[in-house]
């Protein structure tokens, strides 16, 4: 067990949550996701958590063992064409993970995520929330595009509204 993590778990608050992600940095993350989705036939879920419980942390739970957890309990897998993509933000531990379908991750690989996440990490060090989603949804945006450009027809599978987990 790491004391310092569980403790940065035990501190980290609601209402340093709401700072770092307004109601309006919010409603802007949706409407670039939204605007994304229309460049694309990808589906892009965006999900920030305040904290782990406390026995997650205890039992060494990961940002990224989160990020597949929830990525699988949103049912971003689920879509028609393997093209669901999640970024993740666990706001005590400051970490950022990307987790794409099989479908997207085969075209674009781990080492352009890693890429991404940092970029979102290097933002939100400066404080920067607001910018620092919608860079890594825009970064995530080119590849889409390229990868997934849009289709006759294509609908939006899932909401573009991010999750809040506090």
């Amino acid at each position: 067990m790491n004391a310092k993590r569980l403790l940065k778990h035990l501190v980290t608050t609601k209402g340093q949550m709401k700072a770092a992600f307004s109601a309006a940095t919010l409603q802007d993350i949706e409407a670039v996701i939204k605007e994304s989705e229309a460049e694309h036939s990808g589906e892009v879920r965006f999900a920030v958590e305040t904290s782990l419980d406390p026995v997650a942390v205890i039992r060494g739970h990961s940002p990224r063992a989160r990020a597949v957890e929830l990525f699988s309990n949103l049912r971003i897998w689920d879509t028609e064409h393997n093209c669901g993509l999640l970024i993740y933000v666990l706001l005590a531990d400051h970490a950022v993970e990307i987790v794409a379908d099989r479908g997207i991750h085969a075209k674009v690989g781990e080492a352009e995520w890693t890429r991404i996440c940092h970029q979102i990490e290097e933002a939100f060090r400066q404080k920067d929330f607001r910018g620092g989603a919608i860079a890594g949804i825009q970064s995530v945006t080119r590849h889409l595009k390229l990868h997934f450009p849009e289709r006759i027809g294509d609908q939006n599978e899932l909401s573009d509204r991010p999750v809040v987990l506090e």
